[in-house]
């Protein structure tokens, strides 16, 4: 176990769902992007033009993650585009569809989509979660409308690690003749996606979740559904995506991808045995404590526990003292003083909603790391609540909260 000096100088990541340290090898298939081979893929002449090579060869290193066809994958800046290529580019494509069915706890990417949507005319519904952030199918094919367009549910949940039911969301989508669209951007190479078989039309995805820089996604869209650009310009990514092509964070993307192929059966057990390490060792030596959401199917790097009786953002400013990096929520929150609206829609109780904490790993983290957080984060929560005005539900009745 490594000594509290030890790690001084040497941060404990374990935000990885916020994003993650570029791999080495991605960075490397970079390089050459920004130094000798800096040509525009759209020029004429070979200089640029046969970087179209390049182009294809990261197109198809995704495709085989995602098990697709390489031109069912328009490359992107990000995850949020995607998201909302995804929502707007159908909206503009089926104007006669009036309403869409989504989730309560879907990434603020699609959820904050849902007021331009009302403006334009078109009805939302929200499918709520149970208190383990699972979803009914019952309840979204109840919600189902002679012009539903959508459904759009996330793959996973990018606070709880919470993984949805797509596989039987796609197959009541087609039954009912409606296109359905999956935010996977924390799932990608932290599960087996292969889009022969499910019944996905569109997927979004981030670089940046699995080992890739910031500013490179992309978007599934199934060949033969009907999509108009959400930026509009030259021809490039077949006319559905206008932009000269961000080819060195392609082709990081593209080798990332490929690690990522590799690495997924070392998610789903190393990882996921720190996961659980952390997790049973928290249970273990702090009271009033739990996991937000189900453990299972849960992501296997991820876990949300709630520590009742202290605030998260004293926990993770004390951490951070201790050079221990995690969350309290989705990173494009930060700053709002509102709990996640993820822990809200399950019903999480006040005495432990502020004080809920995300811990998630990837495969550079360490049992040694994992064992360094057990040994000082129990007296972190022990100060912080020594600090709190309650310490007992009836501490809390007692304030009228």
């Amino acid at each position: 176990m490594g000594s509290i000096n030890s790690y001084r100088e040497k941060i404990v990541y374990l935000d990885n769902n916020a994003t993650t340290r570029v791999a080495p090898e991605a960075l490397e298939a970079m390089l050459p992007f920004l130094r000798e081979k800096y040509g525009n893929p759209s020029s004429m002449h070979s200089f640029g033009g046969d970087l179209d090579i390049e182009l294809d060869r990261a197109r198809r290193r995704i495709a085989s993650l995602l098990g697709c066809q390489p031109q069912e994958i328009v490359f992107t800046s990000c995850g949020s585009e995607s998201d909302n290529f995804a929502i707007r580019g159908l909206v503009d494509a089926y104007p006669e569809k009036r309403h869409i069915i989504t989730t309560t706890v879907e990434h603020p990417a699609i959820k904050n989509q849902i007021p331009y949507l009302k403006k334009r005319g078109l009805r939302v519904t929200e499918i709520a979660v149970d208190g383990k952030g699972n979803i009914d199918l019952n309840r979204i094919e109840e919600a189902i409308e002679e012009d539903t367009l959508l459904i759009s549910c996330m793959y996973a949940n990018n606070e709880t690690g919470v993984i949805f039911p797509v596989r039987e969301i796609g197959e009541l989508a087609r039954r009912r003749g409606v296109l359905f669209h999956s935010d996977a951007v924390q799932a990608l190479g932290k599960l087996p996606i292969d889009l022969n078989d499910l019944p996905i039309d569109l997927l979004s995805f981030s670089g940046h979740k699995i080992h890739a820089p910031k500013g490179i996604g992309g978007l599934f869209i199934r060949r033969g559904i009907k999509i108009r650009p959400l930026i509009i310009g030259g021809h490039q990514e077949r006319s559905r995506r206008g932009g000269t092509e961000n080819l060195p964070y392609i082709a990081a993307l593209g080798r990332a991808a490929e690690l990522a192929a590799e690495n997924i059966n070392e998610e789903k057990s190393r990882v996921a045995y720190l996961r659980d390490k952390l997790e049973v060792g928290i249970l273990s030596a702090i009271e009033s404590t739990e996991v937000n959401g189900t453990t299972e199917p849960r992501l296997p790097n991820t876990t949300n526990i709630g520590i009742h009786f202290i605030e998260g953002e004293a926990l993770l400013l004390a951490m951070d003292k201790y050079n221990i990096a995690a969350s309290t929520g989705s990173a494009c929150a930060s700053g709002s003083l509102q709990p996640s609206h993820v822990l809200r829609a399950m019903g999480v109780p006040f005495t432990s909603i502020h004080g809920s904490v995300r811990f998630s790993l990837s495969i550079y983290n360490t049992e040694e790391e994992i064992d360094y957080v057990l040994q000082v984060l129990p007296e972190i929560v022990e100060k912080l609540r020594r600090l709190s005005p309650f310490h007992s539900l009836e501490d809390v009745k007692a304030f009228g909260v």
